[in-house]
């Protein structure tokens, strides 16, 4: 069996960020975990691109067009939608939701640091407090898929390996 992993090795890569204005106390939390991320594991500010959108249900378009462009490896999608007393909670956090398609379109990696929280508390948990940080988390998984991809298209190529290797060691 052979096994393909990858470094968090963000060096050279050019990631995009889309954010939203919308609770915007919280999403600044998750952009600058994000970029925290990014930083710590080699991506250049030079190579960081964040586009502001007013809110979830304006993320997906911007997404798509940023994986369209051929600017970027990775997208990391940051929002945070709180349920209130109606179903507008449920048609933005679909509609937000929809960014992955973006990524099995075009085979560029969107990774979804959306938060769907059921009270403010539990956003803010997520975004920098007791619960860690979701933008992080996000950039992380940015730069790991992006270098996955990488190796799976090009085996050998630095920053992910292909090794044999048994299922446990997965």
């Amino acid at each position: 069996m052979r096994i393909v992993e990858a470094t968090l090795d963000g060096s050279g890569l050019r990631i995009g960020i889309v954010v939203t204005r919308f609770n915007d106390t919280v999403t600044r939390r998750l952009l600058d975990g994000a970029v925290d991320s990014l930083r710590r594991h080699h991506v250049g500010d030079d190579d960081i691109t964040v586009a502001w959108v007013p809110g979830g249900w304006e993320l997906p378009v911007v997404v798509r067009r940023m994986v369209d462009s051929g600017h970027v490896d990775a997208v990391i999608a940051l929002a945070a939608v709180v349920r209130g007393q109606t179903a507008h909670f449920d048609y933005v956090a679909g509609n937000a939701a929809t960014v992955g398609q973006a990524a099995i379109d075009t085979g560029v990696p969107v990774s979804f640091g959306v938060l769907t929280t059921e009270t403010w508390e539990q956003a803010v948990d997520r975004a920098g407090g007791k619960r860690g940080n979701a933008g992080a988390d996000a950039a992380l998984a940015a730069i790991e898929t992006a270098r996955v991809l990488e190796a799976l298209s090009k085996p050998g190529q630095a920053g992910a390996s292909w090794r044999a290797g048994d299922a446990g060691s997965a």
